[in-house]
């Protein structure tokens, strides 16, 4: 694994850091969440050959808190923004759900630093459309998983929504086997992945409802959309209307894969990426 070096720079009086690991074009790292600290997505195989720079977000780990708690897809891309110039003049961005948004309104306020931009499980809205769309999909994993021993308790951890940092991560690791196509398979290789994870609450958090459809045949940078066949929170539906409605958008879908591809199928995910941000 290659060495990682951490940074901070400070944005509107906030600290902002972020961390670096190997070498070749910059690929830009923005995690998911929100409040997700970032190291469950340290991807060392892209460090093989790319400059890997992962954004520790605005809210999360020793990245600072915003004192007004607006935690808008705005601001989240105005700090990407200001870690991208630090490389400039251009970089590629990969973002992973929440980090997908933060990628299209990147690539929507600041599209003169991007080179490309790869939407990993993401989608368009965060809104009204995407809460009914995760609990028709909730319903649907649950039909599909029928005598699974997971499926009670992530239902019964649906209904217990976080109100506090040890909550959330109770709540967190109920809910973790909806994230994946078959829990029971991978999970005893995930083990170190799963005791890692970590998250910040901040009960300052207000909350956010961002749609950036209208503006999306907008998005200028090349685009690759990558989608996991059974993500239930940022599925094929939003993976299908991104890539149709951003000019030039190409999709690839995981088959047998969810939320987290590049730990299901990384022999598919990392040779997607290689290839698109090597351009």
């Amino acid at each position: 694994m290659a060495e990682l070096v951490s940074h901070e720079i400070t944005v509107d009086e906030v600290l902002q850091r972020y961390h670096v690991a190997g070498e070749g074009p910059v690929l830009l790292v923005h995690s998911g969440g929100p409040g997700i600290h970032w190291e469950y997505l340290r991807m060392p195989v892209l460090e093989e050959q790319f400059t890997t720079v992962y954004v520790e977000p605005v809210g999360t780990g020793k990245s600072g808190l915003l004192p007004d708690g607006r935690y808008t897809m705005p601001r989240y891309a105005s700090f990407a923004a200001a870690i991208a110039r630090e490389f400039g003049p251009k970089v590629s961005f990969l973002g992973h759900s929440h980090g997908g948004m933060v990628g299209l309104q990147l690539a929507h306020d600041h599209p003169e630093l991007l080179n490309g931009l790869v939407l990993y499980d993401a989608a368009p809205t965060s809104g009204a459309d995407l809460l009914a769309e995760r609990l028709l999909q909730t319903d649907e994993w649950a039909k599909r998983r029928a005598g699974d021993p997971n499926v009670p308790a992530v239902l019964a951890a649906f209904e217990r929504p976080p109100t506090d940092k040890a909550s959330f991560l109770t709540y967190l690791a109920g809910i973790l086997p909806i994230y994946f196509a078959d829990f029971e398979v991978i999970k005893e290789s995930l083990t170190e992945w799963m005791t890692a994870l970590d998250l910040t609450y901040d009960a300052n958090r207000q909350p956010d409802a961002w749609d950036i459809r209208p503006d999306l045949p907008a998005i200028a940078a090349p685009t690759l959309v990558l989608v996991g066949e059974y993500d239930f929170i940022c599925g094929p539906r939003w993976a299908r209307e991104m890539a149709e409605a951003i000019p030039g958008a190409k999709l690839t879908e995981f088959a047998n894969a969810g939320h987290f591809g590049h730990l299901e199928v990384p022999e598919l995910f990392f040779p997607a990426v290689t290839r698109f941000v090597s351009g």
